[in-house]
């Protein structure tokens, strides 16, 4: 099977907070229409892959290239632009903003043409639209994750970076949000997704991506990864 065209690819990626090194050489590759899920424990390094690829972190060393363009010492603003958004962890609303007037933050920034208007948005999420006059934060921590995943698309992304989107959600809400994302790729965007449950991980993903203290420690398709191979990805072989 032929492998897709790269449209983000990271060679050597570290990065550090202050004198904390959090990344290790990290390299990964997402395929053009691909989604791939990253794994792992807290404190893996996968936020922080994240918001390196986002501009939020510097980067060390090594490189982010986004179609070819290095993008590694843009800035985060600068990331945005060449159509990068972010679904941060916790959802991060304005709270003096409306729903609707969150969405449409979106669009500001980068005013790309594309499939994500208010409406498809509103589609995609139809709850959003019945309570598009209420203070963002005056909604269910699902629907909160609606919105932020709703601004994020707004921008008409090339990628979505998606970090914990379930973290601390009910299941059957997990499933509803999860349910969005064949549409999201369907549109043409390329998603990753940062995830801890790695069952989630492996329904939704092409391929995945296990850290551990900063390395990729396995990578490849949901039907080739045994049980056994994850679990020593993920906790470490024991001595």
């Amino acid at each position: 099977m032929t492998r897709a065209a790269p449209i983000i690819e990271i060679a050597r990626l570290t990065a550090h907070y202050g004198d904390f090194q959090a990344l290790f050489g990290v390299d990964m590759r997402l395929g053009v229409g691909e989604t791939i899920a990253i794994i792992g424990a807290n404190g893996a390094g996968k936020t922080t892959l994240m918001r390196t690829i986002a501009g939020i972190v510097s980067a060390s060393s090594g490189t982010i290239q986004l179609d070819g363009r290095p993008i590694t010492a843009l800035s985060a603003p600068e990331i945005v632009m060449a159509g990068v958004a972010m679904v941060p962890e916790g959802r991060k609303l304005f709270p003096s903003l409306s729903v609707e007037e969150n969405l449409l933050i979106g669009a500001y920034a980068r005013k790309a043409a594309g499939d994500w208007t208010l409406d498809a948005v509103y589609g995609l999420f139809p709850i959003l639209r019945e309570r598009r006059n209420s203070p963002g934060t005056a909604l269910s921590g699902g629907q909160q994750q609606m919105v932020a995943i709703g601004r994020a698309l707004m921008s008409n992304p090339r990628v979505l970076l998606c970090d914990e989107i379930s973290l601390g959600l009910a299941p059957v809400v997990i499933r509803d949000i999860y349910a969005a994302v064949p549409k999201i790729k369907a549109s043409g965007t390329s998603i990753v997704v940062v995830e801890q449950d790695v069952g989630q991980a492996l329904q939704i993903a092409d391929r995945v991506y296990c850290m551990m203290e900063g390395r990729v420690t396995l990578e490849g398709s949901p039907a080739d990864l045994s049980r056994a191979a994850i679990h020593d990805a993920y906790f470490g072989v024991s001595a």
